[in-house]
Order: structure tokens, then sequence, then C-alpha cells
């Protein structure tokens, strides 16, 4: 019995230190969603989503139903950690080298704007609707890297250093996306608090301060200021990671922003967005029709996807490679970087976040209309995507080949 439960304990170890257990946790964190809100589950799904939750300190009261503190609170967490790493790639990691970012950040651009045309080409006539045309420009890193690694030893470690740069870049589009065009009415006193803590967060930084009580608790007043602002109070999370300090005036050797990093790794990818994506991929599936497909919404949505993130991210690095702005990553040749750029398809838990921010004012048909483009456009983008790398990455055999020639 010891034996088991040691061999258990040593395979759910293994699991979690695996590239692929963030996204496999998210996709069973979704399909849990799926079969909640289409089974006898789905009242005590939708209660669950409605409770209100309020917090108040004297005249100062935040009321939102639980969903909505997910979308807000727990996702300025995830926000938080994309900052961070952020930081990290531009001081010292794959965005620290110009030439070795222009690919992908040109692929990134295609990848947000041809989606964002599909998605606008069928919802121009809706005043509703047109409001969602950032849904499908979102690329979902954790899943895409999930399905790379099903195809093992066998991707080349350039595909995984463009598919993390284009990423990254798609992140700071849908950050900059949200702070333009996703806020409500404005607040001009909720606005002078925040920039009170960017100044404060600023003064910090500048006197070397390394305690990240200090940081987070000046964080914690700046969302709640954006919070009531009108403008997305998950950005609170985005502009604190840029103050954490990169090194230690007192510790040789010793990052504050790298050792936080590593401790929400694991929170964000086996809690935060796994609940995010329980909370938001819930789809009833009943009475599903031609009708529900046929729709602008769900239509531009899964195209742009599907169709745009390929012609997109494809088109505009063959364009930049012609034109001799950059060249091909070594070992990736054209079909592996239009096998890559399917799987930028995947959108699914930034798209489901935008389309929260797009819809929230709109009809609940709205909602399921953009659940359902995002979930056949996720699905279809990720399956061709593994399909092509795994007709067009070399085999195991040919890989062991390859290096035992260069060795001779």
């Amino acid at each position: 019995m010891s034996n088991s439960s040691d061999l258990l304990d040593s395979y759910i170890s293994r699991f979690f230190k695996t590239e692929a257990a963030g996204g496999i946790i998210l996709i069973l964190a979704a399909i849990l969603a799926v079969i909640c809100a289409n089974s006898a589950l789905s009242v005590y799904y939708d209660r669950l989503l409605s409770t209100p939750v309020e917090i108040r300190f004297g005249a100062l009261q935040i009321a939102k139903p639980l969903l909505l503190w997910i979308n807000d609170g727990l996702m300025a967490v995830f926000f938080f950690l994309v900052g961070l790493e952020l930081k990290r790639e531009v001081i010292e990691g794959e965005l620290s080298n110009l030439r070795d970012v222009v690919l992908p950040g040109v692929g990134a651009i295609g990848g947000m704007a041809v989606p964002a045309m599909i998605y606008v080409a069928f919802n121009l006539d809706d005043p509703l609707a047109i409001q969602g045309w950032a849904i499908p420009a979102a690329t979902d890193i954790a899943f895409a890297l999930g399905v790379l690694a099903l195809l093992g030893s066998r991707v080349p470690v350039s595909i995984k250093i463009f598919l993390t740069s284009l990423a990254i870049f798609d992140d700071i589009g849908a950050i900059l996306i949200i702070a333009f065009f996703y806020t409500a009415k404005i607040s001009a006193t909720a606005l002078i608090i925040a920039a009170a803590c960017i100044a404060t967060l600023f003064i910090l930084h500048r006197t070397h301060q390394e305690s990240r009580s200090l940081y987070i608790t000046v964080g914690v007043v700046m969302w709640i200021a954006l919070l009531k602002s009108g403008v997305h109070a998950t950005l609170a999370g985005i502009i604190l990671a840029m103050f954490i300090p990169m090194k230690s005036r007192v510790t040789l050797g010793y990052s504050p922003l790298k050792s936080l990093e590593h401790d929400l790794h694991s929170m964000v990818a086996f809690l935060v967005l796994p609940v995010f994506a329980f909370a938001n991929a819930g789809l009833n599936l009943s009475g599903i029709g031609m009708d529900q497909l046929a729709h602008g919404v769900p239509l531009g949505i899964a195209l742009g996807l599907f169709v745009g993130k390929q012609v997109g991210v494809f088109g505009f690095c063959w364009l930049a490679i012609k034109l001799g702005m950059s060249k091909l990553p070594n070992g990736m040749d054209w079909r592996t970087l239009y096998g890559t750029a399917a799987l930028c398809g995947i959108g699914f838990t930034m798209s489901l976040f935008i389309g929260s921010l797009a819809f929230e004012e709109t009809t609940i048909d709205r909602q399921f209309d953009e659940r359902l483009g995002i979930i056949l456009g996720s699905l279809v983008s990720g399956v061709l995507g593994y399909l092509i790398l795994n007709k067009y990455l070399p085999k195991k055999a040919d890989t062991k080949a390859s290096k035992a020639s260069s060795q001779h």
C-alpha cells in the first residue's frame, strides 16, 4: 500500500512539473463547466456564479456577484504575473534582443489585425455585436504550449520561443485594447487615487525597497481605485509588476521579480486560470442549431480565430521574411511555421476575458454566442495545428539520426 501511495505521489508530482499540466487542467475545468451547464447541476452552477459577495470599509463598498470577483479580482493576479514575465523578458529574456523579436512581433500584429477585421466584416451592421471585435485577436499561450507538449521532444526549442514571444506581444496588444477600448464611465477622484498609488510605487522602486508586502498593499489600493474609476481593474496587476525590482541591492544574486514570478506561477496555472475557465466556459448546448452557429458573433469569432490567426500570423511573417526584415528561426520551415500559426488560433482564456468585457452590458445571448465562437474556433485551431506539426516535425528516429550525423 505504501509503495502504491509513493508511486501515485511521484506520478502526481511529475505531472505538475510538466509543461502540459496547466493546459490540461485548464481543459478539464472548461469541460467541467460545460458539463455543469448542461446537466441538473446547471441551476447550482448559475446560483454559484451569481452569488453576491460584498466587502465594506465604512463608506467604501465593493459589491459584485462571484463571477465578477473572479473576472476583476482573480484575473488581476493573472495580469500581475503577465506583467512580471513581460518585464523579465524585456530586460534579459527573449525580448531583449531586437533582431530576435521582429518576426514574432510582426506575426502578433497580423494575428491581431486580421481576426479583428474578419469579425468586423461579419458584424458591421450590428452596433452591439461590433463591441466584440477584439475577441478573436487573443492567443492562449497555456493551451498552445499544452498542445506542443503533446508532441514531446520532437518540437524544437525555436518553435517554443517563437510561440512564447508572439504570445507576449499578443498579451501587450490585449492589455492596450482593454485599457483604451473597454473602459466604463471615468471617475476623476478614483483616478487621482490610482495616480497617487503609482507615484508611491515609483518612490518605493527608486528608494530600492524590496518588501513584497509594501508593493502588494499599494497594489491592492490601486486595484480598488481602478475598480471604482471605470478603467478595468486588472490593469493594476500590470502596473504593479512594472515597479517590482529586477535585482536586489541587499542580497547578491537574488531577484525579487523572479522570486515573485516563481511563487505566483503555480497559483495562476493551477488555481486562477482553471477557476476563471470554470466560471466563464459554461455553455448550454441544448437546442443549438445552424441558426445559432450562423449568427455574426459566433461566426466572426470562430472564423477570426481559425482563419484570421493563420492568415495573419503566417502571412505577416512570410512578408517580413521576404522583405528581409527577419528570417526563419533555426529548426523551423514554412510548414512548421504554418502549423504554429494555426495553434495561435487557440484564444480561449484571453478571448473569454475580452468577451466578458465586451458584452457585460448586453444580453446573455451575446455571451452565449461569444462562448460558442471561442470554443469552436479554439478547438479546430488546436486540432489543425497539432495535425500539421505532427506530420511535418521530424520523427524521433530522424532527430537521433541527425544528431548522430552532426557529431561525426
